[in-house]
């Protein structure tokens, strides 16, 4: 029998080279829904987020307060335009070319981000991704509650990866993963070939001790 590969991403500063919570906060404010100081708020936010240096759920609990009551369907809406103005642009083509790389060797492929699904499913789309283990929030009669339901962050996303692995039939220790954060070390330090890109200084040096690919993209 032969075992499934597979190749799991990273979204932020990895397959997008910009932070995207950042250019969603820009695009909020650019339609008049999100004012300057929430604009500067998230940017902290999302500072500490990356660097690990915060509580996780409280600051998404923080962040996802924001949307409470607006409809699922006008969200994904919303987040098509967005997605469409404001990030393609910085979609890395290294990192397109990555995953048409693995997929064309028939391994599974996977987006395995942080980011909420609203966010994470038109890069998926665009770049050919069948699977995406990412952030959800709660939906009560088709509107949002801003209640964070799953967060995929540090070693939430092992666990969050695993199920994907055992329902479509690879073994994470057996996976590639690309990503470019500390906070994915759980993660990198499972998989069988963990490749870190454009990563921030302390996965750097992590990367350098054990001997593992660094990527610029």
């Amino acid at each position: 029998m032969t075992v499934k590969k597979a190749a799991l991403f990273d979204m932020d500063r990895t397959l997008v080279r910009r932070d995207t919570a950042s250019l969603f906060m820009r695009y909020q404010r650019d339609i008049g829904e999100a004012s300057l100081v929430e604009l500067l708020q998230a940017g902290w936010w999302v500072l500490l987020y990356t660097l690990g240096w915060c509580d996780a759920q409280g600051v998404a609990k923080k962040a996802f307060r924001k949307y409470a009551g607006q409809r699922e369907d006008q969200f994904y809406e919303s987040c098509e335009r967005w997605y469409l103005e404001y990030v393609q642009e910085h979609v890395s083509e290294a990192g397109r070319a990555a995953v048409e790389a693995h997929r064309a060797a028939g391994e599974v492929v996977a987006l395995v981000t942080g980011a909420l699904r609203f966010a994470a499913s038109p890069l998926a789309r665009d770049l050919g991704i069948d699977h995406v283990v990412c952030s959800d929030v709660e939906v009560e009669d088709g509107r949002l509650t801003g209640r964070p339901r799953e967060l995929c962050y540090g070693s939430a996303k092992v666990e969050l990866a695993s199920r994907i692995a055992e329902t479509e039939g690879f073994v994470l220790e057996e996976a590639t993963f690309y990503s470019d954060s500390i906070t994915d070390l759980p993660l990198l330090e499972l998989v069988a070939t963990p490749v870190v890109v454009n990563p921030d200084a302390r996965l750097r040096r992590v990367a350098r001790r054990r001997g593992w690919r660094i990527e610029t993209w």
